[in-house]
């Protein structure tokens, strides 16, 4: 199987162009992206550790989510939050652009880095992550992690393992994110006088609070969509 390659081209306001190249493992979807070789103190597992964390200082000295938005902190530092910039998204399979908040796209950026970085916390999401919808609306989202994680039940009861159909996993999952965002935000705030990635923190940090009390809601709104399904039963 070949690398995954995921491409995010920024046009910033001063006409400068700054691009962050994503490579994934095939097989575990684990960024591939090289490790400087001495990394900021502020990407050291112990500085504002999230309180959840699984992992230990011995083994794991950088936290891995912080270490790998080294050079996404390099373009925050131009940017204000709410100035507008073009994003550019190359994948395998397309090209999505768009004029949007820096917040945003950073934010989407973001999302995808943590999800393959290797979090115990962010794992679950790399299902996500290998079929990246960029720039994404809380509505996609909240199909897309519904659809996924439903996949991962039907795997589960085809293993013989209690699969949760009543999403409680899910629920659970997005509780850890949440945490990892707020801790993470911290950390951020006390290293750069910025915005932008603050505040694409934030965005990601309110679709994770706001998950489990919408997802049923949102889910219902898009139960017309199954129609077809329900209307009609499948002989075995």
């Amino acid at each position: 199987m070949e690398t995954i390659n995921i491409r995010y081209l920024f046009k910033l306001p001063d006409n400068r162009q700054e691009i962050i190249d994503l490579h994934l493992d095939p097989h575990t979807l684990d960024l591939m992206d090289e490790i400087p070789q001495q990394p900021p103190s502020w990407t050291k597992l112990d500085f504002y550790k999230c309180p959840h964390c699984l992992l230990n200082v011995k083994d794991h000295p950088y936290c891995p989510v912080a270490i790998h938005l080294i050079k996404v902190l390099a373009i925050c530092k131009y940017l204000l939050s709410y100035e507008t910039i073009h994003v550019e998204i190359v994948t395998n399979e397309r090209t999505v652009s768009k004029e949007t908040s820096a917040q945003k796209g950073i934010s989407s950026l973001m999302g995808l880095i943590m999800a393959t970085s290797g979090c115990p916390h962010t794992n679950f999401l790399k299902p996500m992550a290998r079929f990246h919808l960029p720039l994404a609306s809380i509505e996609e989202t909240v199909c897309r992690a519904v659809s996924m994680y439903l996949l991962a039940q039907y795997f589960l009861r085809k293993q013989g393992k209690k699969a949760d159909f009543d999403l409680e996993g899910l629920k659970k999952i997005y509780s850890n994110v949440k945490l990892i965002n707020v801790t993470m935000a911290e950390r951020l705030r006390s290293i750069i006088d910025e915005d932008a990635a603050v505040n694409a923190l934030t965005i990601l940090d309110n679709f994770a609070h706001a998950l489990p009390f919408v997802i049923e809601e949102s889910l219902e709104d898009t139960r017309y969509l199954f129609a077809p399904y329900l209307d009609q039963t499948f002989d075995t």
